[in-house]
């Protein structure tokens, strides 16, 4: 079985939300044959590293494998909060393309759709 390592959005979209200081990011699965790939490599230490530039202190992630997803959330990531930060946008779902952008997998070669531009 070839391998090939991409970004995690092309195996899985996200859902966002956030509260004061803390964002949670869900990430699920397109295809659930998927999801024991990303609970190995989808890891709080490697989402806390992503947003560590952001300030953030701690990250817990939630295994919900009915869904084929993971729930991660994220402490002192939004620079105070979303009303009381100066950031131009440092709302979750700004926040949910980074991760899904940021993080890369590796993946069967064969599980990517066919015209995915990670096979050329």
């Amino acid at each position: 079985m070839t391998m090939i390592e991409v970004p995690l959005h092309a195996v899985a979209h996200g859902r966002a939300g956030d509260k004061g200081n803390r964002c949670n990011i869900s990430v699920i699965a397109y295809n659930p044959d998927l999801y024991p790939l990303l609970l190995a490599q989808a890891t709080a230490a490697r989402v806390l590293k992503i947003f560590s530039f952001r300030g953030a202190s701690d990250v817990r992630r939630y295994a919900l494998p009915h869904l084929g997803a993971l729930n991660f959330v994220i402490d002192d990531v939004l620079e105070g909060g979303v009303n009381g930060s100066l950031n131009l946008d440092g709302h979750g779902k700004a926040l949910s393309f980074l991760l899904l952008a940021e993080l890369t997998v590796r993946v069967p070669r064969a599980e990517l759709p066919e015209g995915s531009p990670y096979l050329l």
